[in-house]
């Protein structure tokens, strides 16, 4: 799809376009992303699912961003394109700050097999005796790198985030990025949905802080359902882990190109999608 706009940007599921004054265009895509590779196979809706749940998100947040002296970067996702309407977001160009900003709560992935190796995630020591989908004692902040396509986010202590954005900014980052988790971990379990883990990412605009790209979805989250949470096993999840449990059982290496997924495997995987949404907000998706 090409808009009459300048393309400032190609992400791994999002075109990113120059609007004016200070504005993008941001456009999700339905594509989908695993290992750090683009699939060759679209998921039906997933922009859409993707776009809705993070307008949706932006309005239940801003209070605590507003608690911290911060905002959201979303101006409209009603007035865009007719050729993008539900896919696109309006909103405030940002000078975005290199880091990922991941909380967790809960013991899985990666963070599973660092823990069962040092004890630890990165620089934040965790007690003895926690296994896959364990809660954690209290949410914790993991930043890692932001990287380009192609290439794999690298998780950092919090001294790299001083580093790189200076010590007073990255406190602020480390409280904000927690209590959004914590906000979200809440409205998440009034849904019957476990928020295992998610990140965010802030820009600055006129001094401040300010929450941008996409927030809480199934692309940047770990979602599991509460009533199957059952600490000792990978979980069953409303995310694109089932894609990636897949692509493991396929046999492929990480390295070639990615195989297409099969008919069922998108099907499910859009139900995971719209699931999520539903249940979260508590509307049809449509």
């Amino acid at each position: 799809m090409t808009l009459d706009l300048p393309l400032v940007a190609r992400g791994k599921v999002r075109e990113v376009y120059d609007a004016g004054n200070d504005r993008l265009l941001l456009v999700a895509s339905d594509r989908i992303s695993a290992y750090d590779h683009v699939l060759p196979t679209p998921v039906p809706d997933k922009g859409r699912v993707l776009t809705a749940l993070s307008v949706w998100w932006f309005e239940q947040l801003a209070p605590v961003l507003a608690e911290h002296g911060a905002t959201h970067h979303l101006i409209s996702a009603d007035d865009v394109p007719a050729e993008v309407a539900g896919r696109a977001m309006l909103v405030r160009r940002l000078e975005m700050l290199p880091v990922e900003c991941v909380a967790r709560g809960h013991l899985s992935g990666s963070a599973t097999q660092q823990y069962q190796r040092t004890g630890a995630i990165v620089d934040v020591p965790l007690p003895a005796g926690l296994v896959e989908g364990s809660r954690l004692p209290e949410p914790v902040f993991t930043p890692s790198t932001k990287a380009e396509v192609g290439e794999h986010d690298e998780a950092i202590p919090f001294s790299g985030v001083v580093e790189a954005v200076g010590a007073e900014q990255a406190e602020a980052l480390r409280a904000l990025t927690l209590a959004l988790y914590r906000r979200g971990a809440e409205i998440a379990e009034a849904a019957g949905i476990v928020l295992a883990d998610t990140k965010f990412e802030f820009g600055r605009a006129g001094g401040g802080l300010v929450l941008g790209d996409e927030v809480l979805t199934p692309d940047s989250s770990r979602f599991w359902p509460a009533t199957t949470w059952s600490p000792g096993a990978a979980q069953p999840s409303y995310d694109k882990q089932f894609v990636r449990d897949w692509l493991t059982i396929s046999g492929w290496d990480r390295v070639s190109p990615p195989p297409e997924l099969p008919d069922e495997v998108v099907a499910a995987t859009r139900d995971r999608y719209v699931k999520a949404y539903e249940q979260l907000t508590g509307t049809t998706f449509r």
